[in-house]
């Protein structure tokens, strides 16, 4: 890693690191432990060494705003139908080799980073465009940490929720500090081994169990999980058996589970796609053992992308890709025809935003 000068303008001091000899300092804001001489960044990219201490070199900086269906990010069971606010960074803590992202999680180009924005113009402009939550995405925003609360802080002051879609990837002081400011997260749960993960993703599998846990049982986060079935890799029955069952035991039921599709990308351009009997197969399993709402994605799938009742099996929520066709919760969230509580975040109706992506450049300073 060469040495280099950061953006002053760009630049904010940061917490979680610490001094280990006369020239080097390690960050501890994820369990990389990245330890960095002077100009040196972070395998984050927008973390690094100046003047002997961590900072952020990206701050109000971003790879691009859009506003979203909250089903993509994907969330199913917080503000159904309603509209998000997205935006994210350059640069992740973690190195998958699949990812879907990587012209921006993987970029190692400022220039990737090519809008400014505050963190009260991120919220004036949510509210403007009618978003009722705004979401960190398209990178990981452990990374961003300071950005990311500060933008959360802001857009609470406006009643406006926030989303992080997320790896799971963080040690746990910055976790807590992180999710002090979040309402919803999705997590995803990328495998269910330790080797899929050293292997294909530069980490462990242990402090993305723990960041579940600590989200389920020690905050108010509202919680869904996402795995992306690579055909060969992650997606056996055996192991989506153990994940589910492990979910669970140690989340229970409630907690939505998506199984998406993989699309060749990045370094796995030799993997073919998933096929749809695999997501079909990977739903039933978690249905079986006891997940009470599992999804399939990337796929055209009405049945697997619908919410059901879990207690009398009435469709609640139907949806058509990110429109959605049914809705029969009542004012409290309640299956209209048994009166079961339908687990989740949800308003006295359905938003109305579709399948709508509306691209939203904002204006420098």
């Amino acid at each position: 890693m060469k040495a280099e000068t950061f953006n002053p303008e760009f630049t904010v001091a940061t917490r979680y690191w610490h001094r280990i000899d006369a020239d080097r300092v390690q960050c501890d804001l994820c369990p990389r432990f990245c330890k960095l001489r002077e100009g040196q960044r972070g395998l984050c990219f927008i973390r690094g060494n100046q003047n002997g201490e961590i900072v952020l070199t990206s701050y109000g900086r971003s790879s691009g705003f859009c506003v979203d269906p909250i089903e993509k990010k994907p969330l199913n069971h917080f503000l159904p139908g309603t509209p998000v606010f997205s935006f994210g960074t350059a640069g992740c803590n973690l190195a998958c080799k699949f990812c879907q992202n990587w012209d921006i999680s993987k970029s190692r180009e400022i220039d990737t980073l090519a809008d400014y924005a505050s963190p009260q113009q991120i919220a004036a402009t949510a509210a403007e465009l009618g978003c009722r939550s705004i979401a960190f995405t398209y990178n990981d925003p452990v990374i961003f940490h300071e950005y990311a609360i500060d933008c959360a802080k802001a857009c609470h002051a406006r009643d406006i929720k926030t989303v992080a879609v997320t790896a799971g990837y963080v040690c746990p002081e910055p976790r807590a500090e992180f999710y002090q400011h979040m309402d919803a997260a999705n997590v995803d749960l990328k495998a269910f081994t330790d080797d899929f993960y050293v292997h294909l993703t530069g980490s462990h599998l242990q402090p993305v169990l723990d960041t579940l846990v600590y989200l389920q049982h020690e905050t108010d986060v509202w919680v869904e999980t996402t795995t992306l079935l690579i055909p060969g890799k992650n997606d056996s029955p055996e192991e989506i058996s153990a994940m589910t069952q492990w979910v669970v035991e140690n989340l229970g039921p409630d907690v939505p589970m998506h199984f998406t599709a993989f699309h060749p990308d990045y370094k796995m351009l030799d993997i073919a796609p998933t096929p749809g009997q695999t997501l079909t197969r990977s739903r039933q399993i978690a249905l079986d053992n006891g997940v009470r709402y599992a999804y399939t994605g990337n796929v055209h799938d009405k049945s697997g992308e619908s919410t059901y009742c879990h207690q009398c099996g009435e469709l609640l929520i139907g949806r058509d890709w990110y429109v959605l066709s049914d809705w029969k919760l009542d004012a409290e969230g309640n299956c209209s025809n048994c009166g079961t509580p339908c687990a989740g975040v949800f308003e006295a109706r359905a938003g109305e935003w579709g399948a709508k992506r509306l691209p939203v450049q904002m204006k420098y300073r």
